[in-house]
């Protein structure tokens, strides 16, 4: 089955790297800003129209409050970017977040951290994509009819690119990341030049008029519609934590290129995210939560047919002029960082998962790294949990929206608190003045970090919380319940396995071994395995079969007696022509009348070159051993014989001399060094 699959996987995903070239997938400042900041600078896609959709509750006339929101999430975005400086220069290992917190918070506090960030994770791929594709949409009406397919489609292709390993996906991505921010840069000189000049610009919606679902906001009402405002802004932000996530992903030195790789991301994130909302202000932009019956025009509702492009969209029309080369340019571009913002994700979450499952929280599968270097099963769990949110929200990035930076704000401030608990901890045996200046100095940021994320995260939940927020809260929960449940899985088989210190009954010699050898008749891979029993001179020894045949068994007996084999072969019936619960049974029997007796079995097996061979030949022996496991005092082998087309398989492979295995990089060197210095005649 392996071979099989070998094929279509290097095709997908490339032939396997070895272990000790993982230091050539190191990224440098230029790959890593594309491969860990493609979110927060693609979320400027979304986030002014997620602004513009909340203040439009109120009408149009709350429009003139959007400036200050955009200020808001500035100050925001620099406090965090500088927050996170800090991070990745006192935790360089990668584990961000969850290690800040579990170091200096304790090991609850950064399970909290974990559970959020997995949650976010699957939401940023879910949101980057869907909003990917109705950008896409806005050009190509096949996307807007096939939302779900498309964006199902574009999830799975990510996959696979990030499957071929963390520098390759860098180079892939590089482009439209840069492209998009190009475009987004030419469409804000662009109309600020022609602001300056004295054009006018409109929008495809500017003669539209919107429906205030509430109007005359005041006092508590109007804040809090604010504060929902800027929340949704927020998801400006997402993404930031990724690249304190993934420090040992970039070049030497390592902390010094992510800080400045998060600097650079800070400055292209703000810059364009208060471009676009000031030159769709300038534009007159319109949007509405409800476009079908809030959008008018002249003085009737649009309908159900309308479909709302982005503002990002409605923007560069307005600058460029709709259809353009221009427009077309940034549209395309936009649909496709949206779609490789789901990198940052692809990138968090496996890595995460990896230190997770070191600690054993998550499943040990999520620590291997695949052929290509990456964490494969990590990226393809992402992938699964993004699709099925995908499906169930209709890829509808306004409903999915909803649910999301609830869990980036919570790792947010957990992790900016035990910064401060960090500091003051090395603050208190530190006597160096200098040292001492710049730890103050970085205490007061994480200060004002942990104080501003804070509130923040309040302000998120209780505005988000009845809009959808309480699923992400749900996901944590689940998360955090899973995680502590597979943790304590894992202690109680470490505990039962530990070996103790004095003599224990495992290491007493059984009274006795029964030694039983499986037959169904005699040929070759029978005759092995008695062979192979009788090597290990047990207290008692004989071959057992199963009548479901009588004939069969008639001529297995008249057969051994004509050989004169000397083992003793005793037949059970089994009247329901059943194989396995029979044996089952005789050996529970041996157990019980001899406990401190140890029954060794072994099972003659094939070994075919196919795999459809594999279908035809040892289910039986597989469902057998699969039931013997759960039978104490009971020890199985194997005993193989090679058919011929297992040779010329193995003669193929010993032909291939660059053939890589699967999994070959996690068992370790594979190929013509290593045949060279195994004896003559071995693979």
């Amino acid at each position: 089955m392996s071979k099989l699959t070998d094929l279509p996987k290097r095709i997908l995903i490339g032939r396997a790297l070895r272990s000790d070239r993982l230091g050539e997938t190191l990224l440098p400042k230029r790959l890593a800003l594309p491969v860990f900041a493609s979110d927060p600078l693609s979320s400027v896609a979304y986030a002014p129209g997620e602004v513009l959709l909340v203040l439009s509750i109120a009408g149009v006339s709350a429009y003139h409050f959007s400036p200050w929101i955009a200020v808001a999430v500035v100050v925001l975005m620099f406090t965090v970017v500088a927050s996170y400086r800090q991070n990745v220069h006192a935790y360089p290992s990668g584990g961000g977040d969850y290690e800040v917190a579990t170091t200096n918070l304790g090991p609850r506090a950064g399970l909290t951290v974990a559970s959020a960030l997995l949650v976010d994770y699957v939401l940023t791929v879910a949101v980057s994509v869907a909003s990917g594709v109705e950008n896409l949409g806005s050009a190509v009406p096949f996307f807007v009819e096939h939302k779900v397919l498309g964006a199902i489609g574009m999830i799975v292709l990510l996959m696979l690119m990030n499957l071929r390993g963390v520098r390759e996906s860098g180079t892939i991505f590089a482009i439209p990341t840069y492209a998009f921010v190009f475009g987004v840069f030419c469409m804000l000189a662009w109309g600020i030049f022609r602001i300056a000049m004295g054009d006018e610009m409109h929008a495809p919606t500017a003669g539209y008029t919107i429906k205030a679902e509430h109007t005359g906001l005041a006092s508590f009402a109007l804040v809090f519609l604010l504060l929902r405002a800027f929340s949704s802004g927020c998801a400006a932000l997402t993404g930031v934590e990724a690249i304190s996530n993934g420090v040992p992903a970039f070049r030497k030195p390592k902390s010094k290129n992510a800080a400045t790789t998060l600097a650079l991301m800070g400055v292209l994130a703000v810059t364009m995210f208060c471009g676009i909302i000031a030159l769709a202000l300038n534009t007159n932009v319109r949007m509405a939560e409800n476009p079908a019956a809030d959008l008018l025009v002249n003085g009737k509702p649009v309908g159900a047919g309308y479909t709302q492009d982005p503002v990002i969209a409605q923007v560069a029309s307005a600058v460029f002029g709709d259809g353009s080369i221009p427009f077309i340019f940034l549209a395309g571009a936009t649909a496709l960082v949206l779609f490789l913002a789901a990198n940052t994700a692809y990138n968090g979450f496996p890595v995460l998962g990896s230190i997770l499952a070191q600690d054993r929280y998550l499943p040990r599968q999520l620590h291997t790294r695949g052929d290509r270097l990456a964490f494969s099963n990590g990226i393809v769990l992402l992938a699964a949990f993004a699709c099925v949110l995908v499906y169930i929200y209709g890829a509808d990035s306004t409903r999915l929206i909803q649910l999301y930076i609830v869990g980036v704000f919570v790792s947010f401030t957990l992790s900016q608190i035990g910064m401060v608990r960090h500091w003051n901890r090395h603050l208190a045996t530190e006597t160096d003045p200098a040292a001492r200046r710049r730890m103050i100095r970085a205490r007061a940021i994480n200060t004002f970090g942990a104080f501003f994320t804070g509130l923040v995260l309040v302000v998120v939940l209780l505005t988000k919380f009845t809009h959808g927020a309480w699923v992400a809260v749900l996901g944590m929960v689940v998360f955090y319940g899973v995680m502590t449940a597979i943790r304590r899985h894992y202690d109680r088989v470490s505990s039962e396995l530990a070996a103790a210190e004095e003599r224990s009954e495992e290491e007493v010699k059984p009274s006795r071994v029964h030694s039983i050898v499986l037959v169904s008749k005699v040929h070759k891979p029978t005759l092995r395995a008695l062979s192979y029993a009788r090597l290990f001179r047990s207290d008692t020894l004989e071959a057992l079969s199963i009548n479901v045949d009588p004939a069969d068994t008639k001529a297995l007996q008249a057969e051994w007696h004509r050989r004169g084999i000397d083992v003793p072969l005793k037949v059970l019936d089994s009247p329901y022509r059943e194989i396995t619960r029979p044996i089952i049974d005789y050996v529970k029997s041996l157990r019980r009348s001899s406990p401190r007796d140890v029954v060794s079995i072994f099972i003659p097996e094939y070994v075919v070159g196919h795999w459809y061979e594999h279908l035809l030949h040892n289910q039986s022996a597989l469902r057998l051993k699969g039931r013997l496991l759960f039978t104490p005092g009971v020890m199985v082998t194997s005993v193989p014989w090679q058919l011929e087309s297992s040779e010329r398989a193995k003669l193929r492979a010993r032909k291939g001399a660059e053939w890589n295995a699967p999994g070959s990089v996690r068992r370790g060197e594979v190929g013509p060094a290593k045949r060279r210095r195994e004896p003559s005649g071995r693979v």
